[in-house]
């Protein structure tokens, strides 16, 4: 799945897969049906939702074989209002679900991320970077749930924003901790690129537009 990388960015690895794009299941590219994932499998599971949304859209992760990872790898384009529900469920035992969620907002967002453990020694560690284009209006939610009798979790929604002139932000961050957890951790900031990588830039040469490209692509990969 090359174009993947081609397109989208996203990297692929020896895995199985579950792959979604413009909010479409596709079972041709997909080595596994779009259901829970109740069995071990000896490779991770690689959960790919790509392209572009507008609407509202739903993603379930639902985990619940033991010691079983997941890969979350979302990289989606808003040109017009969409509405991006991510449901995540980890109930797992010693199962770890991680990824990166990448939004390039171009008109309007309503984006929740909500994350359950419902077993112990769990972990869901999601990093969401929204590019909130010029005149956007993004509003992005995450919630972390650790239910009782559910100790020993790693819990982390991080988002981080990089935004244009005129571009509306809205973080909207949230914690439910019943359980002692190994770590339970919420984070909400802006990317600014700084006056020296912008010097260096225009210094090798680069135009206005091209800086533009290049400093995104930064906040994509890094």
């Amino acid at each position: 799945m090359s174009y993947m990388w081609n397109e989208f960015n996203i990297k692929t690895f020896p895995a199985e897969t579950i792959v979604f794009r413009d909010g479409v299941f596709c079972p041709d590219l997909s080595t596994l049906p779009n259901a829970p994932i109740n069995t071990k499998y000896d490779l991770p599971v690689h959960i790919i939702y790509v392209g572009e949304i507008a609407g509202k859209n739903r993603l379930d992760v639902l985990v619940g074989a033991e010691n079983q990872e997941v890969i979350i790898s979302v990289n989606i384009k808003i040109k017009k209002p969409a509405f991006l529900n991510i449901f995540i469920k980890n109930a797992g035992k010693n199962s770890k679900i991680s990824g990166t969620v990448f939004l390039d907002n171009e008109s309007e967002l309503n984006y929740d991320c909500q994350a359950r453990h419902l077993y112990e020694n769990t972990a869901v560690l999601i990093k969401n970077k929204v590019l909130a284009g010029k005149n956007s209006n993004s509003k992005l939610s995450g919630m972390a749930i650790i239910d009782k009798d559910c100790p020993g979790c790693a819990s982390d929604i991080a988002f981080v924003a990089m935004a244009e002139d005129g571009a509306k932000i809205d973080f909207m961050p949230g914690q439910r901790i019943k359980s002692e957890p190994a770590r339970a951790d919420h984070s909400a900031s802006i990317y600014k690129p700084t006056d020296a990588q912008v010097f260096y830039l225009r210094g090798a040469g680069l135009s206005g537009a091209e800086v533009d490209t290049a400093l995104k692509e930064a906040f994509l990969c890094e």
